[in-house]
């Protein structure tokens, strides 16, 4: 079983969405998938509640859970972490994992916010050594902006990839309104994004 954590200390940053449409992705690629809801929101389990029994399948784990606790036969483990994860918490959290996502915004108060958190996954990266680690996703944000250009500038110090940009779109919250992710939605709706989702699978998998 390989581990995916989804983290930033940062609420309201994105976790959720990134958790539950890569945790679908995952599965549509008849991948066996369990999604850990770690927030006390428990936004995750809810997306699940809702999801219908024709789709791909994804398991859960609750945040009393523990991962051993995952069927034996799992594939992927995505994790979707609180806000304020840092310390000695962010310790313990990243110790399974093999690698770990971090959604930003490309705003100022968003990447001061993470900047000291982004610090700390550093020195675990270089213990690692292991370049598909951490990576990062724009959110909210168009490739093609200058947004999404001051955010590659501000993370070049601390030499991470920014896997994929996700783009502020309704279809996110109408699909998760009703356990859905892009990935299950018509061809026709989500073709404009999924070469982005596509990216962060393939990173996953590299």
């Amino acid at each position: 079983m390989r581990a995916l954590l989804v983290a930033n200390p940062k609420g309201g940053c994105g976790k959720t969405t990134l958790s539950i449409n890569l945790a679908a992705g995952l599965a549509h690629g008849n991948e066996r998938v369990v999604l850990w809801d770690l927030d006390r929101q428990k936004s995750a389990l809810e997306w699940l509640a809702l999801r219908s029994t024709g789709l791909p399948v994804v398991s859960s784990l609750d945040r009393k859970d523990d991962p051993s606790g995952a069927p034996r036969k799992t594939d992927w483990l995505v994790i979707d972490s609180p806000a304020g994860l840092h310390g000695k918490n962010l310790k313990l959290a990243i110790k399974p994992v093999h690698h770990v996502l971090i959604p930003i915004q490309p705003s100022l108060f968003d990447m001061a916010a993470t900047r000291d958190f982004l610090a700390e996954l550093m020195v675990e990266k270089k213990t690692r050594k292991h370049r598909n680690f951490v990576g990062i996703v724009g959110m909210r944000v168009d490739p093609r902006t200058r947004a999404a250009a001051t955010l590659e500038l501000f993370l070049k110090q601390f030499d991470l990839p920014v896997v994929a940009h996700i783009r502020d779109a309704q279809l996110y919250a109408n699909a998760a309104f009703v356990g859905k992710s892009i990935f299950d939605l018509p061809p026709y709706l989500g073709e404009r994004d999924l070469g982005e989702w596509q990216r962060i699978i393939k990173w996953l998998k590299h």
